[in-house]
């Protein structure tokens, strides 16, 4: 999964203010969001476990920038005691975490905007939209992911795959068990009691 901090300073860069934590998982566009006070290590750390706690799959490997909210003691022994591969992207080049930045406008910026967030009153308020947010981008929102990028001269070509929720991605993975299929198909119907799907549709294969 990418991790980045998405700033809520309403374009005052100074004093504590809140941010969200955005971490998407590159294969499957699976998405969590969670605010922060601010970028200390410990509420970073904080939410990514609880992050991890949320995930329909087993968390192999983080990616993230070089921020001292990512790159400390903490997280690295973590991930070392749980052999959580651990990344990050080399400096000056943000599209190594691409993947994840783009989910920044989509996601955070649309949905909470600019403004400044920064008592503890906006920041369990972003947590309850985002304890919302997560279902609608996991189990109702389609994505193209990029499956292959050419270029001639100065000409690029991208090819993107068929649009899919992360939840569609994973029950069509081969490598993913029943029992998980089971569970997120399960879930999909508790999120959204009222959907019947009509035999043979997408929906009835698939959540």
């Amino acid at each position: 999964m990418g991790l980045d901090l998405v700033g809520h300073d309403g374009g005052v860069a100074s004093g504590d203010f809140a941010f969200t934590l955005v971490a998407t998982d590159r294969r499957t566009q699976w998405t969590e969001l969670r605010a922060v006070p601010n970028k200390a290590q410990k509420w970073v750390f904080q939410e990514l476990l609880l992050i991890r706690s949320r995930l329909p799959f087993q968390l192999q490997g983080i990616h993230c920038d070089n921020g001292s909210e990512f790159i400390n003691n903490q997280l690295y022994r973590y991930c070392q005691s749980e052999r959580i591969d651990f990344t990050r992207s080399r400096t000056y080049r943000k599209n190594d975490n691409n993947f994840t930045e783009q989910k920044n406008n989509e996601w955070v910026r649309k949905h909470v905007g600019y403004l400044r967030h920064e008592t503890p009153e906006e920041i369990a308020l972003l947590n309850q939209i985002y304890d919302r947010l997560r279902l609608l981008i996991n189990f109702f929102h389609p994505s193209a992911r990029l499956i292959e990028k050419t270029r001639q001269g100065a000409r690029v070509t991208r090819r993107y795959d068929a649009p899919q929720t992360p939840c569609q991605r994973l029950l069509a993975a081969d490598d993913v068990s029943s029992d998980l299929k089971r569970r997120l198909r399960r879930q999909f119907r508790s999120v959204e009691p009222r959907r019947a799907p009509a035999r043979g549709s997408s929906l009835s294969a698939a959540p």
